[in-house]
């Protein structure tokens, strides 16, 4: 077992005495943060003039906030969720068909304790992928677990798993998370063996875990993404379409939005590329 790390030296700030001693029991529970900051915290409660009671508050808050600081950046960096795109940043101006009720309502993570699925439908270059991420980074910073995939790329690890057991695929990250994203759909069609992949993995995951997808195409037009088999494409959307929230969204494309602007011969310098997509 290897030892606590050692605490920073810290001077009492009256002078008088050190706080290494306090520090060094910190670290032995685990509370590096509260050590590293001792001399920060006892400032704020004198300023402040807190109780022991609300000290002890304080302290353990710091380390519980610092925690989870660092299970969202480690969980983000798992997911494959895309860097850069939350709610916040979102062009809702450039996008005013997007309800933005309907996505803050979907941001407090409802529909992840309810195992509803969601989805995003419209024409490329809407949003709907940024808006996907952003609902990702959303459900992990409460306290979600979730996998994101462009359908491609997650034909690619269900193709490596194909001959895998049932029971030994549940251990899977796209199997167990609490929220699986895939973007993309509807871009090219599959083939018979990647349609039963994908139809094994909704059937999994029915009221077990939610689903996020993003398409192209309106559902009535998804049978020709589905190897053209209307009877498969049935049962994939008869789970998938069960409980869900369905997020419409019709307007001008971000991407178009640049071309034009870099086409423009009344345009006054280079802009920045927007990296909205989808």
């Amino acid at each position: 077992m290897k030892p606590p790390p050692t605490p920073p030296s810290h001077a009492h700030p009256t002078g008088s005495t050190t706080l290494d001693p306090i520090a060094t029991k910190l670290v032995s529970l685990g509370l590096e943060y509260p050590a590293s900051v001792l001399p920060e915290l006892l400032e704020e409660a004198t300023r402040e003039a807190l109780s022991p009671l609300a000290f002890l508050d304080l302290l353990l808050s710091r380390q519980l906030e610092r925690k989870d600081e660092r299970r969202i950046t480690t969980m983000l960096k798992l997911s494959g969720l895309p860097p850069g795109k939350t709610l916040e940043d979102f062009d809702w101006g450039f996008q005013p068909k997007a309800d933005r009720r309907q996505l803050d309502t979907l941001a407090t993570c409802h529909y992840l304790r309810e195992k509803t699925n969601v989805l995003f439908l419209g024409p490329p270059g809407v949003g709907k992928s940024h808006l996907a991420t952003a609902l990702g980074v959303k459900a992990i910073k409460n306290g979600f677990s979730v996998n994101h995939y462009v359908l491609d790329d997650l034909m690619h690890v269900l193709k490596a798993d194909a001959a895998t057991p049932h029971a030994r695929l549940r251990a899977r990250r796209y199997f167990n998370c609490g929220l699986l994203i895939i973007d993309e759909i509807g871009f090219r069609p599959l083939d018979r063996m990647e349609a039963n992949l994908f139809f094994r993995l909704v059937s999994a995951r029915y009221e077990r875990g939610s689903m996020l997808l993003t398409s192209n195409k309106h559902v009535r037009d998804w049978p020709e993404i589905f190897a053209g088999d209307e009877i498969l494409t049935t049962a994939i959307l008869d789970r998938l379409l069960h409980h869900v929230a369905v997020v419409h969204i019709d307007g001008q494309s971000y991407r178009l939005r640049e071309l034009g602007a870099l086409l423009s011969p009344n345009r006054e310098g280079p802009r920045a590329t927007d990296s909205r997509t989808n």
